[in-house]
This record gives structure tokens, C-alpha cells and sequence, in this order.
């Protein structure tokens, strides 16, 4: 026997002692040995633990039972399923005791072996196995009506079980309804609330014939509102429809119709618990069926307007903002009502509170409506603000948050800027409302009750994030409120946290000019709260103290506020922070932080302070823990303005300093080489150099392709410190420049380490004396290239080749006396024809960044190198050339573009080649420059717009935008005459150019474009495909870079977008190919692209897309080709995490053909492509599958339950579906770029 087997059985033992204490000590040592991991009970032990403990639930002493149940947990999982059973059938006989403790016991144990059981996602049956067994037994218990505490018990399990194995017990459903439904009508009331409970779990899992059933049985038993019923049989009912409701309101649409018009009707009897029902019951319908709800919506807001206002036990007549009529209404209801309303009895609050939540719901699921809502709702909203019980408050107040979250600005303010349409009106609403909300709070802000004022502060800093600079004439009020609770130690420290947060989000927000007048008011009471011995109001203060220095005194504008009276109390107060060393962390790096920011902003102020804190910014650099906030503040001292002398501390600091470059903590490092750079720039010369050369020392091993972050900043240091001490930098030039030219042979190399590396060479060369000759750097860096043997190709990635030639130029440009003769050297290497491909690829890239200095002579040359250039064999060759073509003509446009022109003109084979110089002239030439030939090159372009090659076309497309920003106002509108007279390739021509005037940052022409968007969308009609094709992939860029653009034309737009996504039988054909016959579809590209266009309006445009409809033509989606489905796949995902209620709708629906591609089979024989596809295809569906299961509701479908079923039966599918919850972090994350 095994030493725990041995324990066991030793343990069994005792639990038979008569002595009580005996007993109980065996079965916590039972308990202790059971939630072990490691244990294992053979057959026999199984066995007898299990009778002991089904034994000692009917011990006489009631601690020992209750330890004997808890014991039944964790044994579930350690013994086998029959010994599971055995324990079931024992607990469901004594559930029918006579003996009522002995019935309380077993409720627990079953109730706790239910939910030790393993979830039946898991795949293991136990579960289902042991909920089949006690379902018929729990029935019979519910449906007797002799022993109400057995029908009470038995329906508390059965609410359990149903939620959370709902699905598995399809084959009970429908007993367990017939069981239930009589329940609604006991006259017991406990029976009937945990009925309702029970229904509402059975409704999100059973079939759509027993949910119907359910449905039309309550709308039946529901009366007219003037036929005679009990008030209690018509609350049931109700309150069992929200259950319905909130358990499976996505189920309910259809019957909405039928059932709003009754509920509203019983908002009228006059009961109180009622009306809460159906108040609930509307916010349950409106949260799942937004859509449905549709025609309702007057109706519902008006019945809530109403019964927010519901208090008929208090009169508002004291209230001197009350409305007269309003007063009159209450003085009535309150005259009606004395006698029988009393304040212990007051129900009135619940409807308020619950109407206030249907107000949420409503807000929350339908802001296409906002400008309504601010009309109409936010008055009354603001007006209740005062209720007096303190729920309610609480939830109006959650309200009129949900109105402003809904009115912020669609993607940040500043694109809100230039949106002068619906979202501008919103918030034009909303600055009227300002004053009437800053006087509905005013006294609340004082108020003593801390949660009202919790509240207070929540809604203002939603309102001050939704409409910055609105709060600043309101500042006297706001200011006094934050005092008030600041200096309020009477209640939690929580309130004093809030005020502070509310403070910083303010001086985030609003106009700094606004608290000049304030600072003696709350400086007093921040500064008091920064010496709190709690340390979350010590951190939350420092931080405010932080974003006030930066707010009042700012670094980039003049002082309006003279810091002299004030930056004595701060200095202090911080000070005596920073000193102290018992803190807490957060507390130290906040006090380090915060005085960065004031020695920044403010350190000609601070006198004799300021040696003592930078003496102190020393020790914290020397200590561990907080060495990485202290570096971050030594930056901000060293970038500041104010040009402070750091000498008592450099000595010291830097090699401190050059010990972090060594750690392995990247954040260190870059914060370090951050500072060391700031340092370099502000303090130069006055470096101690035996300590900048120990700085030096450590940089060459972090200019490495390992971190292109790390070997950035490095490399920016290098440049500062080149400049101001080049005599430093002897001994670590050359270590440094072979890293470098190892780095500048990464094809990844990002666009700012290139730029770093251009200012550190110009600086190694710019320096006087310089510190490297010229011609030994450039030797240095063409060497890789020119020492190549042979011409095996390019050898190097073609990326190399282009930061080389921005090195050659970024040197030439240093030193302007080399550059003719650099210049010249290169042309004779690209027009010799023993230079390598390399070589020559190499040359004519830096002469496109050259070429404009060479000076005439050589240029002239230059041209006729080039123009030979475009004829070489090599392709590389070829493309350099042409981008150094349009490079040099750039810089010289009388000469070349006429040039350039002619010979587009007269070499048709070179055309292609030709017109990526013209892009090129057209990117980088002046717009002024370009006038005196727009019209020259327009109509050349557009004589290339029929071209037969789809690239030349795109780059005549590309050329053309880039002509257009020469003179927007006089060239986009002749689009207009093109796109109604031009043949089909020219008008996509012009729609391709459109789509190259859009960029991801603001330009001038936007305004300009907006005004045309319209028009230009118009060729969604176009016959051609083409055309069609290419407006889609203008509105996708448009959609992407600047939603602005089109938010206010998707009305018109999406009905042409939705038609494109549908498949036309009409444009798939057959092709014969030998004896084969082969299906095309010529429609697919444009289907493609419109489906790309709805995953990006996903993204940017979610608030005006009726999610409904779009689903539709996504459902349509995932049964199209396999392009499609991949797409239509991602949007699933994306849409389950964005907007669940409309998904949850159609889940059934959305089911079906994620499981056909999920269980299809590739044809026997298929090539190797075709198994792959299927595979991309099985794994794509299989992340939207564990997308929708992110729902919680899902898992209740019985389509979804019998498909996941379907997925653990499959070792397959079970293996990928496991790998994709591994792998994928969350559906969230999961994005997709189609600009």
C-alpha cells in the first residue's frame, strides 16, 4: 500500500471515532490531502472515501457535515465517473429526506459537485453524463408542490446547471419548459423569482420551436392592461421577460412588436415594482435588439423622461431652477399621494434608477440618434442631477457620461477639427448645455455625500475629454469644488484621489490662463496632499503638481504668470519628497519625475535650491531602484531652455552614466543615450573629457542591428559629441565606423538610424580640422560595393545601395568643394563598361542625390549617360537610372524636363522607364518651379492615358496627382470633364490619380478634394469594371488616411459600395484549356475590393455604418471564393469584438458556413497549393469561431454548442482550435492593412 493510500485509510479510520473532534480533524486532513495535486487513489480508496463522506453527511454535528460537503469538490476530480454517480444518486435521495438539515446538506453537495464538474467545452462527458442523471429528479422535486424549501432547492440547482451546461441538455429542454412555465403561477413568491431565473438560462440555450414556445407563452398569458389580473401574476410575468430578455434578448426580435406596445401599457397601473419590471425588461430589449427596438424608441424615451422624474413622495417646488409646470406636477401628485406614501415604504427610487439605465442602454445602442438625444434627453438628464437618493443619482449621472462618450470626436480631436457636419453640431449641442450642467453641479461638488461627488468628478472629466477648453469660464466653480474635497479628511482618501485627477485632467484640457487667478486657492491644498503620509495621494499629487509647472509656465511660450511667489512652497515640498528614503517606489520616481519638470521649467528660480537637488538627482542616479527615473529627469534638465549649469555634478554623472550603457535593461539604455545626447548638445565643451571618453568607450557594441532603437540614438550621440568635442572622439572613430558600415549593410534598416548615420558622417567631416579626410570615408563606404570581384549581379539587398548613395550625398553635401569632382568620378564609373552592376547601380543613385551640384558640365554628360543607361541589359541598372533621371531634372528643370518630355514623346519602348523619372522630376522639384510646364506635361499624360499596360497606366495615375499639387484649384476640377467625356482607361486613370492626392497627414488640399469627393464617388456607377475597381480603391485609401474625407457621403456611398460585394452571374465565364474546362470570374477584383473597403470602414467609420445591414453582405461574404472568405473571415472576428449584440442576432446563421469550410474535404489528386489554400482557409475560419466564443452568450446557441461538439470530436480541427487559442492573444488584436 502507498504511503498516501496508507494515510488515507488511517484518516477513514478515525472519521468512524465517536468523538466529535476526532471526526473533524480527519475530514480536514481529508480536505487538506484532497486539494493535493500530486495524490492518486486507487479503485479500492475511491470506494471507501467515497461512502465515508456520503456517511458524514448525516453526522449528527453540523460542522463536521459541512466539512464532509466541502470535501465533495475536490473529490469530484479525483475519482472516477461511476464513483461520481454513486455520489449524485446518494445526494438527490437525501434531497428527499424528511429531515430538513439533511435536504439544506445535500442542496450544498450537489450544488458544489456541479460546479467542480469539467466545463463540457473540455470535451470530457462526466459532466453532461451527471446533469442527465439528476434532471428527471430535480423535475418531479420542482413539480410537487407538498415541500417548498424541496421546490426551492431543486430550482436553484436546476438555474445553475442550465448556466453553465445549458446546451448539453438539448434532449431536456423541453421538459424542463413544461416544468417551469406552472411555476410562474405559485403562490409562493420565492418559487416564482427563482422560476424566472430558471427560464431566463433554459431561453438562451434551448431550440428556436421551444424558445417561440416560451415567447408566446408569457405574450399569452399577459392580459390586456384592462383586463382584471393580479398584480403579482402580471410582475412575474414581466419580470421573467427581462430575465428573457437579458439572457437572450438577441432571440426576441421577432416578437418585439407584439410585446413593447404591452409592457408600455403596464408603465401606467399604478405599481411601483412594476414599472421597475418593465423598465428593465426595455433595457434588456434595447441592449440586444438595437434594431428591432427601432419603431419603439419614442415610445421608450418618452415612458423614461417620465418616470425618471417619478417621486411623487417629495415636492421640488424648494428647487429654484424647477420648471413652474413642473412644480405644479409635483405639488398635485404630492396633494394625491400624502396619505399614502411614506418615506419606509418609498418604492419610487427603483423606477427612477431603472429608467435612468433604460436612458444608458438607449444612448449606448443607438448614437445615430445623438442629435435627438441632446434635444431631448439631456435637459431632463441635467435637470434630475439633484435626485436625492443617491442610486439613482449615481446612474443619471452614468447616463449623461454614456451622451458624451458617444458625442467625443470619431478618431482624436484634432481630425473633429475639421468635421464642421453632424459630429460638430453634436458638440454644438453640447457647449449650450455646459452652463446648465456647471449649475446643476455646483452644489453637488460640495455635497456630503463623497459618492455624489465622485460622480461630479467622473461627468466633468468626460465632458472637459469631449469638449476641451469648455470648463475655463467655469473655473471659480470647479476650483472651489476640487478645494472642498481636498481638504475633506473626514471621508475615504479615495475622494482626495479623485479631486486630484480631475485637477490634472483639467490643466490637460483647458486654456492655461484660465487658473492664473486660481493658483493661490489650490496650490495650498496640492502642495498638503503631495506631504500625505498615504502614498497614492502623495503620488497622484505629485503628478498634478508636474502637469501644472508644464501646463503655467510652458518651455515654447513666454511666461504669462510670474513663477517668483509660488516656486519657493513647491520647491519645498518636493524637496522634502525626494530626501525622504522610507517610501514608497512609486512616491520616489513621481518626486524625481516631478522635479525634473520644475528644475526644467523653472530652475533660474529656484537660487540656492538648485545645487542641493542636482546633488541629490546624483545619489538617485548611484541607487537602483530609482536610477531610471532619475535619468529621465537629468534629461529634462539638460534639454531645458533656461541653459543651467550642471558642472557640479558632471564629473560624477558621467560615468555613472556609461556604467548604464552596459545594463541589460533597454529601457536604461535608451533613457541613458537620451540624456547623454541632451547633455552633449546643452553643456559641449564644458564635458569633462577623460569622462567622455569613457562614455565613448561603451558605444561602439550598441551600434548593432540587434536594437535599430539602441544604435539610433547612439549614433545621434556620436553626431552632438563630434560637434563639440571632435578631439574625443579619436580613439573610438574606428571601432564605431566598421559597426556602422556593418549596419548600413542591413536591407532593414529604418529611416532614422540612415539620418542619424548622414549627420555623424557629416559631422566627422564638417568638423575644423575634420576628423576624417573626406576620401577615406567615401573609400570606406563604397568599398563593399566597389571591391566585389567580378559582376555576380548586385550581390548587396537593393535597400543597401540606396542608403550608400544617401551617405555619398549627405558627405558630398558637407563638404560642397568635393562635390563637382565626386560628381564627375561617379559618371565616369557609370558609364565605364568594366564597372560592375554594382557598381553602376550604385553611382547612379548617388548622382541622383549628386547631380544637381555637379554643375553644367558634367550634367550635360550626365545626360547622355543616363539616356544610354535606360538600354542596359540589367533591370537594376535600368530603374537606378531612371530614378536619377527625373533625381537631376529635378534640380534642373529648364534644362531637363523639356528634355525629358521629348523623349517620352519619341521612345515608346522606354515609355515606362521614362515616366518614372517624370514621377520622380514631379516629387522632388518646387511646385513653383513646375507652373510655367503643368500644361505641357498634363497634356502629354493624358495622351498616355490609353496606354494598353495596366503599370504605365498607374504611373501616369501617379504622375498626375503629383501634377495636380502644383496648382490644385486650377487642375482638379478638369478631373470632371475627363471622367464624363474619357474612354474607360483614362476615367480610372483619373481615379487612380484622386486616390494619390489622398496622404495620412493633413494637406492643403483637403479641403479642396473634399468638395469633389462626391462627385468622384459617382463612378461606382461606371459600366466599366475598371473604373469601378479603381474608385473603390480610392474610397479604401480614403477610408484609411482620412475618413473626413467621405463620413458624410456613406449614406449615398454604402448602397453603391453593398452592390459591388454581390457575385453577377453575368461576368463569370468558361474557359476552355485542352481538354479542361476552367471557370473565370471577371467580377471577383472588384468584389475583392469592395469587401476591403467595408473591413476598413470597420475601423474608422464604425458609428455610421447600420452594423445589421453590412452583416448581411458579410454573411453573403463567407460563402464567396476563397479571397473573399479570408477576408470575410477577419471582418467576423473584428465585428464579434467591436459590436457583439448584432452578431449574437444571426450567430445560427453565421454558423453554417464556418463550419462547411471548416469540414470540407480537398479533392484526392489536387495539387499542393489547393491543400494549402484549404488549410489557410480552415485556420482563418477557426480564428473567427474562437472570436465569436469571446461572446459570452454564444456558447449557449445550440448550433454553436452541437459545432463545438462537432470541433473536440475532430483530433483535426480539436488540434488547430487549440493551437489558435494559444497563439492568438485576442480577436482584438487581429488587424489587417489594406491602404
Amino acid at each position: 500500500m502507498s504511503t498516501a493510500a496508507f494515510h488515507i485509510s488511517s484518516l477513514l479510520e478515525k472519521m468512524t471515532s465517536s468523538d466529535k473532534d476526532f471526526r473533524f480533524m480527519a475530514t480536514s486532513d481529508l480536505m487538506s490531502e484532497l486539494q493535493k495535486d500530486s495524490i492518486q487513489l486507487d479503485e479500492d480508496s475511491e470506494r471507501k472515501v467515497v461512502k465515508m463522506l456520503l456517511r458524514l453527511l448525516e453526522d449528527k454535528n453540523g460542522e463536521v457535515q459541512n466539512l464532509a460537503v466541502k470535501c465533495l469538490g475536490p473529490l469530484v476530480g479525483k475519482v472516477k465517473e461511476y464513483q461520481v454517480e454513486t455520489i449524485v444518486d446518494a445526494l438527490c435521495a437525501n434531497m428527499r429526506s424528511d429531515k430538513e438539515q439533511l435536504r439544506d446538506i445535500a442542496g450544498i453537495g450537489l450544488k458544489t459537485v456541479l460546479s467542480e464538474l469539467p466545463p463540457a467545452a473540455t470535451g470530457s462527458g462526466l459532466a453532461i453524463n451527471v446533469c442527465r442523471k439528476i434532471t428527471g429528479q430535480l423535475t418531479s422535486a420542482i413539480a410537487q408542490q407538498e415541500d417548498v424549501a424541496l421546490q426551492l432547492e431543486a430550482l436553484d440547482i436546476l438555474s445553475d446547471m442550465l448556466s453553465r451546461l445549458g446546451a448539453p441538455l438539448g434532449i431536456f429542454h423541453a421538459s424542463l419548459l413544461h416544468c417551469l412555465l406552472p411555476q410562474l403561477s405559485s403562490s409562493r413568491l420565492a418559487v416564482r423569482k427563482r422560476a424566472v431565473g430558471a427560464l431566463g438560462h433554459l431561453a438562451a440555450a434551448c431550440s428556436t420551436d421551444l424558445f417561440v414556445e416560451l415567447a408566446d407563452h408569457l405574450l399569452d398569458r399577459l392580459p390586456g392592461p384592462l383586463a382584471p389580473a393580479s398584480p403579482a401574476a402580471i410582475r412575474t410575468l414581466i419580470q421573467c421577460l427581462g430575465s428573457v430578455g437579458r439572457q437572450a434578448g438577441h432571440r426576441l426580435g421577432a416578437h418585439l412588436d407584439r410585446l413593447v406596445p404591452l409592457v408600455a401599457e403596464f408603465c401606467n397601473l399604478d405599481d411601483d415594482e412594476l414599472r421597475e419590471s418593465c423598465l428593465q425588461a426595455f433595457e434588456a430589449f434595447l441592449r440586444r435588439c438595437p434594431k428591432e427596438m427601432n419603431p419603439h424608441i419614442p415610445r421608450v424615451s418618452s415612458l423614461c423622461l417620465q418616470f425618471m422624474r417619478h417621486d411623487p413622495n417629495y415636492n421640488h417646488d424648494s428647487d429654484e431652477d424647477e420648471e413652474q409646470m413642473e412644480t405644479d406636477d409635483s405639488e398635485l401628485s404630492e396633494t394625491e399621494s400624502e396619505d399614502e406614501y411614506s418615506d419606509d415604504d418609498d418604492m419610487s427610487w427603483k423606477v427612477r434608477r431603472a429608467a435612468a439605465k433604460c436612458l444608458t442602454a438607449l444612448i449606448a445602442s443607438r448614437p445615430d440618434l445623438l442629435p435627438d438625444f441632446h434635444c431631448s434627453l439631456a435637459p431632463v438628464l441635467i435637470r434630475r442631477f439633484r435626485d436625492r437618493e443617491e442610486n439613482v443619482k449615481a446612474d443619471i449621472f452614468g447616463a449623461y457620461i454614456m451622451l458624451l462618450r458617444q458625442t467625443r470626436p470619431p478618431k482624436g480631436w484634432l481630425e473633429a477639427v475639421e468635421e464642421p457636419t453632424q459630429t460638430g453640431s453634436n458638440r454644438h449641442m453640447l457647449r449650450s448645455q455646459v452652463p446648465l450642467v456647471i449649475k446643476a453641479l455646483q452644489r453637488q461638488l460640495k455635497d456630503r455625500s463623497v459618492r455624489a461627488r465622485q460622480g461630479c468628478f467622473s461627468l466633468l472629466s468626460e465632458l472637459a475629454t469631449a469638449l476641451p477648453g469648455s470648463l475655463a469660464e467655469h473655473m471659480p466653480v470647479l476650483v472651489s469644488g476640487i478645494v472642498f474635497s481636498l481638504a475633506d479628511r473626514s471621508s475615504s482618501s479615495t475622494i482626495r484621489m479623485d479631486a486630484l485627477a480631475f485637477l490634472q485632467g483639467l490643466l490637460g484640457t483647458e486654456p492655461a490662463e484660465a487658473f492664473h487667478p486660481h493658483l493661490p486657492t489650490f496650490l495650498p491644498p496640492v502642495l498638503t496632499c503631495v506631504a500625505d503620509p498615504f502614498y497614492k495621494i502623495a503620488a497622484e499629487a505629485l503628478l498634478v503638481l508636474q502637469e501644472l509647472v508644464r501646463t503655467l509656465w510652458p518651455l515654447d511660450r513666454p511666461r504669462m504668470l510670474d513663477p517668483e511667489p509660488y516656486v519657493g512652497e513647491m520647491s519645498t515640498a518636493i524637496l522634502a519628497r525626494l530626501r525622504a528614503t522610507d517610501l514608497d517606489q512609486e512616491v520616489k520616481e513621481r518626486a524625481i519625475s516631478c522635479m525634473g519638470h520644475l528644475v526644467g521649467h523653472l530652475g533660474d528660480r529656484l537660487g540656492d535650491d538648485l545645487d542641493p537637488t542636482l546633488l541629490l538627482f546624483l545619489e538617485r542616479l548611484r541607487n537602483e531602484i530609482t536610477r531610471l527615473p532619475a535619468v529621465k529627469a537629468l534629461m529634462l534638465v539638460a534639454k531645458s531652455p533656461l541653459q543651467l549649469d550642471l558642472q557640479p555634478i558632471l564629473a560624477e554623472a558621467l560615468p555613472i552614466l556609461a556604467s548604464f550603457l552596459r545594463k541589460n535593461q533597454r529601457a536604461l539604455r535608451l533613457a541613458t543615450l537620451a540624456a547623454l545626447d541632451a547633455l552633449a548638445q546643452s553643456q559641449g565643451l564644458s564635458l569633462p573629457q577623460p569622462a567622455v571618453r569613457a562614455v565613448l568607450a561603451e558605444l561602439p557594441p550598441l551600434v548593432s542591428e540587434s536594437d535599430m532603437h539602441v544604435a539610433q540614438l547612439a549614433v545621434d550621440f556620436l553626431a552632438t559629441v563630434t560637434q563639440a568635442q571632435p578631439a574625443s572622439l579619436a580613439e573610438v572613430s574606428g571601432p564605431v565606423l566598421t559597426e556602422l558600415l556593418k549596419l548600413l549593410r542591413s536591407p532593414l534598416l529604418p529611416a532614422g538610424v540612415l539620418a542619424a548615420t548622414e549627420g555623424f558622417l557629416q559631422a566627422l567631416v564638417g568638423t575644423r580640422p575634420p576628423c576624417m579626410d573626406y576620401n577615406e570615408l567615401i573609400g570606406l563606404l563604397t568599398a563593399p560595393v566597389y571591391d566585389q570581384t567580378g559582376d555576380a549581379g548586385m550581390g548587396l539587398h537593393k535597400q543597401v545601395f540606396h542608403s550608400l548613395a544617401r551617405c555619398v550625398a549627405a558627405l558630398s553635401a558637407a563638404c560642397p568643394q568635393e562635390a563637382a569632382r565626386t560628381a564627375g568620378r561617379l559618371v565616369c564609373d557609370a558609364k565605364s563598361p568594366h564597372s560592375s552592376t554594382g557598381v553602376k547601380v550604385l553611382a547612379f543613385l548617388s548622382l541622383a542625390e549628386v547631380g544637381q551640384m555637379a554643375g553644367p558640365g558634367p550634367q550635360r554628360e550626365l545626360k547622355t549617360v543616363l539616356l544610354d543607361a535606360l538600354g542596359s541589359p540589367s533591370e537594376d541598372v535600368r530603374s537606378a537610372a531612371s530614378f536619377a533621371l527625373g533625381r537631376v531634372g529635378a534640380g534642373n528643370l529648364p534644362d531637363f524636363l523639356p528634355f525629358l518630355l521629348a523623349q517620352i514623346a519619341a521612345e515608346p519602348r522606354r515609355q515606362y522607364l521614362l515616366l518614372q523619372a517624370l514621377r520622380e522630376a514631379l516629387g522632388a522639384a518646387q511646385p513653383d518651379s513646375l507652373k510655367p510646364y503643368a500644361e505641357a506635361v498634363w497634356a502629354l499624360l493624358f495622351q498616355r492615358c490609353e496606354d494598353a499596360e495596366e503599370g504605365t497606366r498607374s504611373v501616369v495615375a501617379e504622375c498626375i496627382g503629383k501634377l495636380v499639387l502644383v496648382n490644385p484649384p486650377f487642375l482638379l476640377p478638369r478631373f470632371r470633364k475627363q471622367l464624363a467625356t474619357g474612354q474607360p482607361h483614362t476615367r480610372s486613370t483619373v481615379i487612380t490619380a484622386v486616390k494619390f492626392l489622398i496622404s495620412d497627414q493633413p494637406h492643403p488640399i483637403d479641403a479642396l478634394l473634399k468638395s469633389y469627393v462626391g462627385e468622384f464617388m459617382e463612378s461606382l456607377r461606371d459600366p466599366d469594371l475598371n473604373v469601378r475597381r479603381a474608385t473603390l480603391a480610392f474610397l479604401n485609401s480614403a477610408v484609411h488616411n482620412k475618413p473626413s474625407l467621405v463620413r458624410d457621403l456613406l449614406d449615398h456611398i454604402l448602397p453603391l459600395l453593398y452592390q459591388e460585394t454581390k457575385v453577377r452571374r453575368d461576368l463569370i465565364r468558361e474557359v476552355e484549356m485542352g481538354p479542361f474546362k476552367h471557370t473565370v470570374d471577371d467580377g471577383l477584383d472588384v468584389r475583392k475590393a469592395a469587401f476591403e473597403c467595408m473591413y476598413s470602414l470597420l475601423e474608422s467609420c464604425l458609428g455610421q455604418l447600420d452594423v445589421c445591414e453590412f452583416l448581411n453582405h458579410v454573411e453573403d461574404g463567407l460563402k464567396d471564393h476563397y479571397d473573399i472568405r479570408m477576408l470575410t473571415f477577419i471582418m467576423l472576428a473584428r465585428l464579434a469584438t467591436l459590436c457583439p449584440a448584432p452578431v449574437l442576432q444571426r450567430v445560427d446563421r453565421l454558423i453554417e458556413p464556418l463550419r462547411a469550410t471548416c469540414t470540407a474535404k480537398v479533392k484526392a489528386g489536387s495539387v499542393k497549393q489547393e491543400f494549402e489554400k484549404q488549410d489557410e482557409l480552415k485556420r482563418s475560419a477557426m480564428r473567427a469561431v474562437a472570436a465569436l466564443l469571446t461572446i459570452p452568450e454564444v456558447g449557449k446557441s445550440p448550433i454553436m454548442a452541437d459545432f463545438s461538439t462537432q470541433i473536440r470530436s475532430n483530433p483535426e480541427l480539436a488540434t488547430l482550435f487549440e493551437s489558435i487559442q494559444d497563439s492568438a492573444p485576442a480577436p482584438s488584436a487581429d488587424s489587417m492593412e489594406l491602404s
